[in-house]
């Protein structure tokens, strides 16, 4: 999606000017998957207009393998971006009837999914239209029948479907899936008991978001917590990516479970250090002089 967001604190109602670029939750982790050293590539619909073009021209721009289906009959989508206070963040959302709500299960490119490592989609796309909910299933079962694991992201957005909606639709990808993460009230619209029954379905790890006080990870093998770094965020918003990027670049490694969720929440903590969806996701140079320094984010 492309996202313009205000250059002060203060309502959106009221802001002199605004800044261009691009955002969204597969992008945010495509794009820090590869500034952490992993071949990555992407697949959406963007519109016959300058947004769309710049949406593939910056995915492009950080070595994406990018498949930008233009459509010449929708826009592409927009997300305005705001900060109230400086506490606070808020995202309005302008994609229905958007490009991207158009995905179809025949845009996937043959063996784009089978060639791959691993497959990352997340709950925002299945809830967009059918069509696109049609094509994360498809992409999913193909991924299954190559043996490609799969990492999902649940992801839920309110604005897209209500709880007892959204629910049964997020939980049938989670049940197909290798990896599953979100935050606690995201597994709580799952399922009550979202970490035994998803591993009861053949998920391997269970990956629970807990923001600035860490994550834990469950598997068939019990329990992994760490704590999140301590910082001072500026702009929280595309931290759980940046950790999704985190966690699955140490996971495709072979990185045991401690030490994957060491990366992932320093990834997740630089993230919050500059404004914007992604551009703060760390290269392998910056984490590594991150966690040298204990997390301390300031050169010395």
């Amino acid at each position: 999606m492309a996202l313009a967001r205000t250059t002060e604190i203060g309502s959106l109602r009221h802001a002199a000017g605004l800044a261009l670029g691009i955002g969204g939750a597969e992008s945010n982790v495509a794009v820090g998957l590869r500034r952490l050293g992993v071949d990555a590539g992407w697949l959406g619909r963007v519109g016959d207009d300058p947004l769309g073009e710049r949406i593939a021209r910056e995915l492009r721009g950080e070595g994406l393998d990018v498949h930008a289906l233009v459509d010449t009959d929708a826009p592409t989508g927009l997300m305005l971006k705001e900060r109230p206070s400086a506490a606070s963040t808020a995202v309005h959302y302008y994609r229905r009837g958007s490009a991207g709500s158009r995905l179809a299960p025949s845009d996937i490119p043959a063996g784009w999914i089978e060639d791959a490592d691993l497959l990352h989609v997340t709950g925002i796309t299945p809830l967009l239209s059918t069509t696109a909910h049609d094509t994360v299933l498809a992409a999913v079962d193909r991924a299954r029948a190559a043996g490609v694991p799969v990492s999902f992201d649940v992801n839920y957005r309110s604005a897209l479907a209500a709880p007892d909606v959204a629910g049964p639709i997020l939980r049938e990808i989670a049940e197909r899936s290798t990896l599953v993460f979100g935050g606690v009230e995201e597994f709580a619209l799952l399922t009550p008991d979202a970490a035994d029954s998803l591993l009861t379905a053949g998920v391997e790890q269970v990956v629970v978001k807990r923001g600035p006080a860490g994550a834990a990870v469950f598997t068939s093998a019990g329990v992994t917590e760490a704590l999140g770094f301590v910082i001072d965020p500026l702009d929280t918003v595309g931290a759980g990516d940046a950790f999704v990027a985190g966690y699955l670049s140490a996971h495709l490694e072979g990185l045991d479970v401690a030490d994957t969720l060491m990366r992932a929440n320093a990834c997740g903590a630089m993230a919050c250090l500059v404004p914007g969806d992604w551009e703060a996701a760390p290269t392998r140079r910056d984490l590594v002089r991150f966690l040298a320094g204990g997390g301390d984010p300031v050169r010395r």
